[in-house]
């Protein structure tokens, strides 16, 4: 799996007083087009630029537009999502562009090679919504915070100074947690192939995806890698040396059944608006090892994992929490150091090296 397009790691653009995020819409439906200008002009801090049908057309319009942002559509004649992504890439890396993404295999693998190409982040088309409201309500709650979480404001402070926990000695690891969501399918293709062949823990992963992409990821990371690696499966026993990926919209937990643990799924209500959800995990994998668990927080909007992650220390887990400057968004991980609740905050690259070093 080739991720190296994908580990650019955007600068946070700061948007001067008075200014907003311009924005182009790239789309072959008139109807998509004129939803989403509609959500984002909604928003005071977004101005929509303009509009393309097609990325050919999208490529000549950008050196007049000059957006800060583009939401780029997976399927478009003559140049389509990934091809224009492709070329964007080249020519402006700076760029941030939110992939538009149908729920369909053909759809879902697409946006998975743009997320590892180096998109920086996706959002599903809404099927058979039923009314207009409906799509635009879900495009004002997915689209415009996706959008927004890559700019800062002038009066936000651009990087916080957090420092790693001080020293305590751990409980010996028997499970390893990741949890991940904004820039993860690239940042999980550049990490597992680092696991050794012989790693002798299981590895439980949650990333903020919708059912199918998970399956897609789970296949591209074995492609990178000589462990076991699979998208979680209800019942199945969670062994040594195996990878298991949470399924879309289910909660993955461990749950001790006899002498083995298994997985167990469920669609329990969202935590911090997700399902799957980090912090679910991260307190079945509590309830299971205890403090035997290094929990892995990387690149992701928001804050799940925080709780979780903070119920494993207090046992005496280790958490280790991604730096700002190789995430794509220092939300998560940023949340948990901010916490006081990192062992270590380490560069993406060494996050495996830190975890085998805790084994």
């Amino acid at each position: 799996m080739e991720a190296g397009a994908g580990l650019r790691t955007p600068v946070r653009r700061t948007i001067a007083p008075g200014s907003r995020i311009r924005v182009m819409v790239v789309d072959d439906s008139v109807v998509i087009r004129r939803l989403v200008k509609h959500a984002l002009t909604e928003d005071p801090s977004i101005e929509v630029v303009g509009a393309a049908a097609n990325g050919a057309v999208a490529m000549q319009l950008i050196p007049q537009l000059n957006p800060d942002a583009i939401t780029l559509d997976v399927e478009m004649p003559e140049m389509d999502g990934l091809e224009t992504l492709i070329q964007l890439r080249k020519l402006y890396p700076a760029l941030v562009v939110i992939m538009f993404s149908t729920l369909t295999a053909r759809g879902a693998e697409v946006t998975i090679d743009a997320l590892t190409h180096g998109a920086n982040d996706y959002v599903t088309k809404a099927a058979n919504v039923g009314s207009l409201d409906q799509s635009l309500e879900k495009l004002r709650s997915e689209l415009v915070p996706k959008i927004r979480q890559f700019f800062a404001f002038s009066e936000a402070p651009r990087k916080r100074a957090v420092a790693a926990a001080p020293f305590r000695k751990a409980v010996t690891p028997r499970a390893v947690g990741i949890a991940v969501s904004t820039g993860g399918p690239a940042a999980l293709a550049s990490i597992i192939p680092q696991f050794p062949a012989a790693f002798p823990l299981p590895v439980l992963i949650t990333q903020h995806m919708p059912p199918l992409f998970t399956r897609l990821l789970a296949d591209r990371l074995q492609a990178g890698t000589r462990l076991k690696v699979s998208e979680a499966v209800h019942g199945q026993k969670i062994e040594s040396g195996h990878i298991y990926v949470a399924p879309g919209d289910y909660h993955l937990r461990a749950a001790r059944r006899g002498v083995h643990v298994q997985v167990e799924l469920d669609q329990g209500p969202p935590e911090n608006s997700c399902r799957p959800a980090a912090d679910v995990m991260f307190r079945s994998m509590h309830d299971v090892w205890g403090g035997g668990v290094i929990a892995a927080v990387l690149t992701g909007m928001g804050h799940d994992g925080l709780r979780g992650a903070e119920l494993l220390r207090h046992e005496g887990a280790t958490v280790i929490a991604q730096d700002q400057e190789s995430s794509v968004v220092w939300g998560m991980p940023g949340a948990v150091a901010s916490a006081g609740l990192a062992d270590a905050i380490v560069d993406l690259s060494e996050v495996v090296p830190e975890i085998l070093k805790r084994v």
